[in-house]
């Protein structure tokens, strides 16, 4: 990704739209990350989405132009990024037509909007919240799920549980795939491990109602949609290595590991 010269040497954290939500050379592929993992697990035009932590639409700049009017619903605590990612991203044009709600609710209740969901996002929100707030926005999740309601999340999977009480940005916390089930169990629904690549290194899980484990792995009955999904894997990661093969990105990985790093 060219980085243009007004946001060149930003990090990740730093006040503006695109590094506050993290790396910004990896902004755009995020975005794709996001947007095709949804649509592999059985998104759809007519499809509602909700989008827990939306920051400045990074997902969000590709969901609402596909979603049907009225279909897409974001929640961020941070208002000054929806707005810039509606001023630079999304278009004010685009908001006309596609009518997207948003709430800037910080405590994760996810009941606010009075709707239920067909899917809910949540992306790299888990490597970063208290236990007490992942065990909330799961527990609030369930209640605005239908039967066949898909809930996906990523978080970083660790040998430790983040047992902090802070919000925790631009650095990240750990859990244990123990403890991400456990609490998703203790919501009323069934985890499910997702393997799909990361850009960041984090691992993705869905949570459904009991019994429905099957729209994960054939996407609601659709018997097509396990071997699509594990095609586009192979695609994403034959690209992802040969881009990391690349000497300028193994240059550059080599700097990001030597002057650290955050974010995501």
């Amino acid at each position: 990704m060219t980085i243009p010269p007004s946001e060149a040497g930003l990090k990740a954290g730093d006040h503006h739209y695109k590094a506050f939500v993290g790396p910004i050379e990896e902004y755009d592929l995020m975005a794709a990350m996001q947007f095709n993992l949804l649509t592999a697990l059985g998104l759809r035009q007519h499809h509602t989405l909700l989008d827990v932590g939306c920051g400045s639409l990074r997902g969000g700049k590709l969901l609402i132009p596909y979603l049907l009017p009225d279909r897409y619903f974001g929640i961020d605590p941070e208002q000054w990024l929806i707005d810039d990612g509606i001023e630079h991203e999304v278009g004010h044009d685009q908001v006309a037509i596609k009518r997207p709600r948003f709430d800037t609710s910080a405590d994760f209740r996810l009941t606010v909007f009075g709707e239920t969901f067909d899917y809910i996002l949540v992306h790299s929100i888990f490597s970063h919240t208290t236990p007490d707030q992942t065990r909330t926005c799961l527990a609030e999740a369930a209640q605005v799920m239908r039967p066949t309601s898909i809930f996906v999340a990523s978080y970083l999977q660790g040998d430790q549980d983040y047992t902090g009480d802070h919000w925790v940005y631009p650095g990240r916390v750990t859990y244990t795939p123990a403890f991400m089930t456990a609490i998703t169990e203790a919501a009323g629904l069934t985890y499910v491990p997702v393997d799909w690549p990361h850009i960041t290194g984090q691992n993705w899980f869905a949570a459904v109602q009991p019994g429905s484990e099957h729209l994960v792995h054939d996407v609601g009955g659709d018997r097509t949609a396990l071997p699509i999904l594990k095609d586009q894997l192979r695609v994403m990661e034959d690209r992802l290595l040969r881009t990391q093969a690349h000497p300028y990105v193994k240059f550059g990985l080599w700097l990001r590991r030597l002057f650290g790093g955050g974010g995501e």
